[in-house]
């Protein structure tokens, strides 16, 4: 006969609350299913315990869990965290009802912040930065149209189904075992104070001392700061909103007349192409300087020996991994465009871009070749452009490259069939996108006779002689090859299009939208990417001598470095008239 009875619960139980391996207090209120405690006694007692031990564990990795994967080691996981220090201590002073639904709460807690900490290792690893709560939710919704276009269909809906059936086990494992570690600290209540209090005492003195293993704090309140943070950076966005419309309201050349906007340009036919991903470790990476210098090298004399000249240098990206929608509207609006909610205002005001002072001269036909568009593009009209060429638009009959809709070759030969080599046409201004050295960075076209493009048929099999980029993904150094690699594909599509097609009154801007993903750049915290002006008329370089731009498309190292924001107000002063 038991010692106690239902209505007298032992003295380390709060009565209404479980057991910790389920049972009611008595050892009698589960049967069914879970009749085989009794028959087995010692086994069920294993499950038990060993339930029990996951269950801790599991909450503290969700406290410990860095939220970045390089601070990812054993010794992040062999800490004392305040906040669990702090959340045992308030379980243990509630009263029954209380502490149930604390508990609760606080098991869902600890899954949204495991969940959140692992989209911040994610977003680190992509765009060297945390993911922003009020921002950034748009760009998941981005990166599984990424998946889809680079991994297939299936891959797209399994990586979905994978991540949602994941998230959901976190928030339902993390609930299940906060509730059954609280009712575990109940039962043994006297041991769950002394230890919550000890733990406690030795929180503040390996603090007080800074105790440390191989760089890892011993004591730490990692959650509690990050959570700070978090709240900061909303603070912040919000603050920045205000601060932008002000930014937005000023621009020196928003009462210029039209006849005085870039005549220094008037007749030529301009050229602004951002080439996906190419940054300065693309330049100046030990592991690829010799390859894309080469590449460099021979375009700068192959374009000389055509009557060409160029001055490069460096311009400071808002952005790093990804986002090139903000480098390119940074580059055209010369606003610092950092995030969505900047980028939302930007294309909804009315502030001119410098393509659009393009078509505010009406000195130019002002089109786009923007072959990563696939979908209805709305801030297309707002960037001043009178005609878009996306991916449906270019005669291409050929297959992706991963998230590649259209190979550079092709989109170059297609700009030169649709507008640039249309007989009896006016100048044109073109913003002109090549992709094909955007993530995944394979399989990789190569360059082949610009007579034998066709209608794109023939990339089929050129596609086929690629790599599978879930190999490629494999092992960083083959990704570092591979971004290589298509940085020259690049490269070599623009500076052969322009030997074959370019003339006296053709003026190429090119430049990086922003540095390829933390996995490229191996450690680089730059956010430099290239910059160069390309023109065969010695009076458009003659223009921007006192910028103190290097020569050749290669940009010196000590070559300056401009905020991406300042480039549009410097061209429309070296190429207007003065005042």
């Amino acid at each position: 006969m038991s010692l106690f009875t239902r209505s007298s619960p032992p003295p380390d139980t709060t009565e209404g609350e479980a057991d910790a391996d389920g049972t009611d207090a008595d050892g009698t209120g589960m049967g069914g299913p879970f009749r085989w405690r009794h028959r087995f006694p010692r086994a069920a007692r294993g499950v038990t315990v060993g339930t029990t031990v996951l269950a801790g564990l599991l909450v503290l990795v969700a406290l410990l869990l860095p939220n970045r994967l390089e601070r990812l080691s054993p010794g992040s996981f062999l800490r004392v965290p305040a906040e669990g220090v702090v959340l045992a201590g308030l379980l243990l002073a509630l009263p029954a009802r209380a502490r149930r639904i604390a508990a609760v709460a606080t098991g869902v807690f600890l899954g949204l912040l495991t969940l959140l900490k692992c989209l911040d290792m994610g977003f680190y690893q992509t765009l060297a930065r945390p993911f922003d709560l009020v921002l950034d939710w748009i760009l998941l919704d981005d990166a599984v149209d990424f998946v889809g276009e680079s991994f297939g269909r299936t891959g797209q809906v399994l990586a979905v189904a994978g991540a949602l059936a994941l998230a959901a086990a976190v928030l339902v494992l993390t609930t299940l075992a906060t509730v059954r570690v609280t009712r575990l600290m109940v039962r043994h209540r006297p041991a769950a104070v002394r230890t919550t209090l000890a733990l406690g005492l030795a929180w503040v003195v390996l603090t007080a001392f800074g105790a440390q293993v191989s760089g890892v704090s011993l004591a730490t309140r990692g959650t509690a700061q990050m959570l700070g943070n978090r709240v900061e950076m909303v603070r912040a966005g919000l603050r920045d909103a205000r601060e932008f419309e002000k930014q937005a309201a000023v621009d020196a050349f928003a009462a210029t007349p039209p006849d005085r906007l870039l005549t220094g340009l008037r007749g030529k036919d301009v050229l602004f192409t951002f080439i996906e991903s190419y940054g300065r470790t693309a330049i100046e990476d030990p592991d690829m300087a010799a390859q894309v210098g080469a590449v460099l090298s021979q375009g700068t004399t192959s374009l000389h020996e055509a009557g060409f000249e160029a001055r490069s240098a460096w311009l400071r990206s808002p952005v790093t991994g990804a986002g090139s929608w903000l480098a390119h509207s940074t580059f055209l609006s010369g606003l610092w465009i950092k995030n969505q909610q900047r980028y939302r205002s930007l294309t909804t005001s009315d502030r001119m871009t410098l393509t659009s002072y393009f078509r505010k001269s009406g000195a130019w036909r002002t089109v786009g070749i923007v072959p990563g568009v696939r979908r209805a593009w709305p801030e297309g009209e707002f960037f001043g452009l009178d005609h878009i060429y996306d991916s449906e638009r270019l005669g291409y009959h050929g297959p992706y490259f991963s998230w590649t809709p259209v190979p550079d070759q092709f989109s170059l030969e297609a700009f030169e069939r649709l507008e640039h080599g249309r007989a009896g046409r006016e100048p044109i201004m073109a913003e002109v996108i090549l992709a094909s050295s955007h993530n995944p960075w394979s399989p990789i076209p190569r360059m082949i006779g610009w007579d034998d493009l066709g209608d794109g048929s023939v990339f089929h099999g050129l596609k086929a002689e690629g790599k599978d980029p879930a190999e490629v993904w494999k092992d960083p150094g083959s990704v570092r090859t591979e971004y290589r690699r298509a940085i020259e594909y690049s490269l070599r599509s623009l500076t052969e299009w322009l030997e074959r097609y370019g003339d006296d009154d053709t003026v190429l801007v090119f430049l990086g939208d922003h540095q390829p993903v933390p996995t490229v750049t191996a450690g680089s915290t730059s956010r430099d990417v290239p910059v160069t002006i390309v023109a065969r008329d010695p009076r458009v370089l003659d223009r921007i001598s006192g910028w103190g731009w290097s020569e050749g498309l290669k940009p010196a190292k000590a070559a300056p470095v401009w905020g991406m924001d300042r480039f549009r107000d410097r061209f429309m002063t070296a190429y207007g008239s003065p005042r």
